[in-house]
């Protein structure tokens, strides 16, 4: 396995997803990413929000729907070239352009106006760091589920979506 496209494979209460990383493109992405991988903290955590039609996101919220504590915020890549497709995965972030931390989604449209477009505030998008090589129909599953709201929270899944483990592949 080539250090620059490492894989992981995320099981969740649906499924495997298998996702292929570009450290080439987001290399700071890509190694925030594994090094929150490599510490387990992502395991049992919930897919927590999804809008059919445009993602399923996840990795920060525990299994009670309350934010993990994050390492610091990194540095958007979003200027790499690589687009906001259906099965790229990417960092989700506030409005501030660089504060992704750990959590992610999985793009189930072709999401352009997610796209780096200029390094301001509104044009700075989101960084795509990998894709979806296996487990597509378990991403459309979850996208499926029914949601609504649980606190201050839109879009949750009704019955828990878990990511219960997250692991490097190959």
């Amino acid at each position: 396995m080539a250090e620059s496209s490492p894989k992981v494979a995320l099981e969740t209460t649906h499924g495997r997803i298998v996702l292929q990383l570009d450290a080439e493109a987001a290399p700071e992405t890509v190694a925030n990413f594994l090094q929150y991988v490599d510490d387990g903290f992502y395991d049992g955590t919930l897919f927590h929000r999804v809008i059919p039609g445009f993602m399923v996101q996840g990795g920060g919220m525990d299994k009670d729907m309350r934010q993990k504590p994050t390492r610091d915020p990194i540095r958007n890549e979003a200027d790499n070239g690589l687009k906001n497709k259906v099965g790229a995965v990417s960092m989700a972030r506030t409005q501030d352009p660089h504060s992704a931390t750990a959590q992610f989604f999985v793009n189930v449209n072709d999401n352009d106006f997610l796209n780096h477009t200029a390094p301001n505030p509104q044009g700075w998008g989101y960084t795509v760091f990998g894709e979806v090589v296996e487990g597509m129909d378990v991403v459309r599953t979850i996208e499926g589920v029914p949601t609504g709201r649980s606190g201050m929270h839109q879009d949750v899944p009704q019955e828990p979506v878990v990511l219960e483990n997250a692991r490097r592949a190959e």
